[in-house]
C-alpha cells in the first residue's frame, strides 16, 4: 500500500492535465494515473481536425502561459485564433508538450478500482498497486461511452464498428463503407474514407445535413458583436452562455439541461468540412436503420423514411458515427458499492455534481463530458477544461489555486 496522497487524478487528457497543472502550482500532494492524451492518440482518425477554433483549444494552466498558440510558436507550426482548423497531430503534440512542461510525473497506468476506505479512497492500479487518497477526481474523456444503437450493435465487429475504433481509415481502401450519422464525427469520417480510396455512402436520420457557420469577423462593428457575440463554442448569445457560464447552466431546469447538453451545437459539421462532403459521395438523409444483418461477408441494412418507405443498402463495412452516451456503470473502476452511492441526473447515465464538481460521494469529483448534463455542453469540448480545472483546484486547495480566468487575462491585454 502506497503512502496516502491528498488527491488522486484519474485520467490524463485535457481535463486531467489541466487540473494537475493547477494542483502542482499550488503545492498539493497528488498522483495522476492514465495514458496522456489517449483519446486523441488512440481513438481518433489520422488526418482529423478539431472542430474548435484555435483560441478555444487551450488546456488550462494557472499562469496561462502554455497555450496552443505558445506551443505552435515554439515549434514553428501554423496557428490562428480563428479560421485555421487545428490538426489532430498538432493537438496531440501540444498535449504532450504541456505534460512535459507542467505535469511530468504521471503514472502511465490504468486504474482498475476506486473504493471508499475510511475517510478517503483506495485506488487500485492495473499493476496491482493500491494507493490511498483523501480525494479522487475522475477526469476521463468519452472513450468509455462510445454508442452504437440497435440494430447496428447486433452486428459483429468484423462488419460494423464505432468511428472511434479506427485511427487509420486507409484500411478500408477499395471497400464499400456505409457511414451512419450526421454529426462532425460521421461527416469527417466519411470524408476521410472517401479521400483514402473507399467507396462511401452516408446515411442519416436527419432530413438535411446541417453545417455550422463560418467564424465571424473579429473586426465586426460593435453593434454586430453585441447582437451575436463570438465565444469558445461558436456565435450567438445561447452559445456564449454555454461557453462561459457552466455554473449558471447547472441552475436551469433538469429537462432543459439534459436537452441542451444533448442537442446544442449539433448534429452538424464544421464549415471547413463542407466542401469535402457535398458532391463528393452520396448522402442519404431522412433514413433510420430498421434492421441490419450479415450478408456475403459484409453487412446489409434496411432503412426506412418517416413516411414508411423502405430501401436497402449493402456494404463491406458499416461505420457508426453515432456519438457517445454517458453511462457511469460502464466505467470499469467503479464497483457496485460506489455506483450505489453515486447520484445520477435522472433519465441519464451522467453523474450529478454540485457547483464544485463534487458528486454525492463526499470527496469524489467528476469533470469533463461525464457531467455535461449538469454543467452544460462546454464539458464536451476542450474549452470547458478552464472552468472545470480552476473550480476543482480552488475547492481542493481552499482557494489557494484561484488564479485568474482567461477572460480576465484577455481583458488586460
Amino acid at each position: 500500500m502506497s503512502d496516502a496522497v491528498e488527491v488522486a487524478i484519474v485520467g490524463a487528457g485535457p481535463y486531467g492535465l489541466s487540473l494537475a497543472a493547477h494542483l502542482r502550482k499550488a503545492g498539493v500532494s497528488f498522483r495522476q494515473f492514465g495514458l496522456p492524451m489517449q483519446l486523441w492518440r488512440d481513438f481518433m482518425p489520422e488526418g482529423m481536425f478539431l472542430k474548435s477554433q484555435g483560441f478555444a483549444s487551450n488546456l488550462s494552466d494557472p499562469d496561462h502561459t502554455h497555450t496552443l498558440e505558445a506551443f505552435c510558436k515554439a515549434t514553428g507550426r501554423p496557428y490562428a485564433d480563428y479560421g485555421l482548423p487545428v490538426p489532430l497531430d498538432t493537438f496531440v503534440a501540444y498535449g504532450q508538450w504541456f505534460r512535459a512542461e507542467l505535469v511530468p510525473d504521471i503514472d502511465e497506468v490504468l486504474v482498475t478500482g476506486i473504493a471508499r476506505a475510511g475517510d478517503g479512497f483506495e485506488v487500485t492500479l492495473a499493476t496491482s498497486e493500491q494507493v490511498r487518497a483523501r480525494k479522487v477526481v475522475v477526469a476521463i474523456g468519452v472513450e468509455p461511452f462510445a454508442y452504437v444503437p440497435e440494430p447496428l450493435s447486433a452486428l459483429p465487429a468484423s462488419v460494423c464498428t464505432h468511428a472511434s475504433a479506427h485511427t487509420d481509415l486507409g484500411v478500408f481502401k477499395g471497400q464499400e463503407v456505409i457511414v451512419v450519422g450526421a454529426g462532425q464525427s460521421a461527416l469527417e469520417s466519411a470524408a476521410l474514407l472517401h479521400e483514402k480510396g473507399a467507396s462511401v455512402k452516408l446515411a442519416a436520420r436527419e432530413n438535411v445535413i446541417r453545417w455550422n457557420g463560418v467564424p465571424l469577423a473579429l473586426d465586426r462593428p460593435l453593434l454586430q458583436r453585441l447582437r451575436e457575440p463570438e465565444s469558445g463554442l461558436g456565435s450567438g448569445w445561447a452559445t456564449w452562455f454555454y461557453s462561459n457560464h457552466p455554473g449558471a447552466f447547472r441552475h436551469l431546469p433538469r429537462s432543459t439541461r439534459v436537452y441542451r447538453a444533448r442537442t446544442a451545437l449539433g448534429p452538424a459539421g464544421a464549415s471547413w468540412l463542407r466542401s469535402r462532403v457535398e458532391g463528393q459521395f452520396p448522402t442519404l438523409t431522412g433514413l433510420s436503420v430498421a434492421w441490419a444483418r450479415m450478408q456475403d461477408g459484409g453487412a446489409r441494412l434496411g432503412l426506412t423514411t418517416e413516411g414508411g418507405a423502405q430501401r436497402e443498402l449493402a456494404a463491406d463495412h458499416v461505420l457508426a458515427g453515432t456519438g457517445y452516451r454517458t453511462d457511469m456503470t460502464r466505467l470499469p473502476f467503479f464497483g457496485e458499492q460506489m455506483l450505489a452511492g453515486l447520484r445520477k441526473v435522472p433519465g441519464t447515465g451522467s453523474s450529478a455534481v454540485d457547483r464544485d464538481y463534487q458528486t454525492s460521494v463526499p470527496g469524489l469529483y467528476v469533470m469533463g463530458p461525464a457531467v455535461a448534463q449538469t454543467m452544460g455542453p462546454v464539458m464536451r469540448f476542450v474549452f470547458g477544461s478552464e472552468h472545470a480545472a480552476t473550480t476543482v483546484a480552488r475547492q481542493l486547495t481552499g482557494g489557494r489555486a484561484a488564479g485568474r480566468s482567461r477572460t480576465a487575462v484577455a481583458a488586460t491585454r
